[in-house]
């Protein structure tokens, strides 16, 4: 197995789901910043699931943010 283009690989998907997944959070908390849902203060709850379908493989990263 070539290690360095499996490395590649996984970065490659890490580096689009990190993008893609700020920019999902950062517009759905501006967004309920300017509604009223949620004020500067407040813990948001996040939970990111990564699913490897071929191996029925699950993992949760779950964290807490806090809106400044």
């Amino acid at each position: 197995m070539d290690h360095d283009n499996l490395n590649i690989e996984i970065r490659k998907f890490l580096k689009k789901v990190g993008i893609s997944s700020q920019r999902v959070i950062e517009t759905l908390i501006i967004e309920k910043l300017k509604s009223g849902d949620i004020n500067l203060g407040d813990d948001i709850e996040l939970e990111m699931k990564l699913s490897i379908n071929n191996f029925a493989k699950d993992h949760i990263v779950a964290e807490k943010i806090r809106i400044k």
